[in-house]
């Protein structure tokens, strides 16, 4: 009885997996949406196609991020983030090492540990992304991960203006603290969007030139787990994030030939919904039983990493040291 139960899930799931992958293509699942979509079919029905899925999921995180780079101009960003180059410095490694310290503390996967310090020190789930192949995270790791990081985005568009309007936060101030606390883009856009137009554009303006900082602090990991492979004598070396170079030859395209513009804003939009559907692949990839494994430690983890930098980085701004 339990085995025809078996085979009668796994084939609704043969059927029910690639529709919802096709509707994640569509404006109407977000990608927070898309991951939990991914997660509950995984959970619930099981992936029968999850060897497919997992090959699948590292070709598409690869391409998503090189076709973001399509829809930024790299003279803008380029001088905002030279404008903010010290907080900046200060900020990514001030976060990556307390979160290297809680993920010692509460024990939580080294890998994991690290997906979440680099998505809440850059731009979350792109930063996840980007990361991912590079120290070659396991999936349930990099699920785990995006899953804490999106959750944390969900609250911070209800959180942060109530907050802002609490403290008398000006448009310029709120948009410069959402892009530093805020993990991904796209909530950055959502949240300083609710303060006013001012907000919006320093919020995103601050926020792409952060995103940036995903190359260096990339090649700075592929470094460091490669030197971590040739001392174990492990065979199989971190992938290196070549897409990452990718990801700035498309910025730089579009920045430098401006005929190509409306183009690359064709191809940012299609990598964005790619990255939706990665992101429900990714969510298939979970089980039942790396799900047992993971517990909560992980979420924990980015909760506190969140709030002790949210909370420094408004301190600093009201106290003037930022701005």
């Amino acid at each position: 009885m339990e085995t025809a139960k078996k085979t009668v899930s796994e084939n609704v799931a043969k059927i029910v997996i690639p529709l919802a992958a096709v509707l994640c293509l569509t404006p109407y699942v977000s990608s927070a949406l898309a991951l939990i979509l991914g997660i509950f079919l995984a959970v619930v029905m099981g992936n029968p196609y999850i060897a497919k899925t997992r090959k699948l999921t590292s070709t598409l995180l690869s391409l998503s991020v090189m076709g973001l780079g399509a829809g930024m101009d790299l003279g803008v960003v380029g001088r905002v983030g030279l404008q903010g180059i010290g907080y900046t410095v200060v900020g990514i490694s001030s976060t990556l090492i307390l979160g290297y310290l809680l993920g010692k503390l509460l024990k939580t996967e080294r890998d994991t540990s690290v997906l979440i310090s680099v998505g809440t020190a850059i731009c979350g789930g792109s930063a996840i992304a980007a990361i991912a192949p590079t120290i070659k995270a396991k999936h349930h790791e990099i699920s785990v991960a995006l899953g804490t990081v999106f959750l944390l985005n969900a609250l911070a568009l209800f959180i942060f203006p109530p907050i802002g309007h609490a403290l008398g936060l000006t448009e310029t101030q709120f948009g410069l603290w959402s892009a530093l606390a805020i993990h991904d883009t796209s909530s950055v856009v959502g949240a300083s969007l609710q303060y006013g137009a001012h907000a919006l554009e320093v919020g995103t303006t601050v926020k792409l030139a952060r995103a940036l900082w995903i190359v260096p602090v990339t090649f700075l990991f592929g470094y460091i787990y490669a030197k971590g492979a040739a001392k174990t004598a492990v065979d199989a070396k971190p992938k290196r994030p070549w897409f990452i170079l990718g990801f700035l030859i498309a910025a730089a395209v579009v920045t430098y030939i401006p005929q190509l513009r409306p183009a690359g804003h064709v191809v940012n939009e299609i990598a964005k919904r790619a990255l939706v559907v990665t992101l429900f692949l990714i969510g298939t990839n979970l089980t039942k039983e790396t799900l047992a494994q993971v517990g909560i430690k992980p979420l924990i983890q980015g909760v506190m990493l969140w709030v002790t930098i949210a909370s420094a980085t408004l301190g600093a701004i009201v106290m003037g040291w930022i701005h």
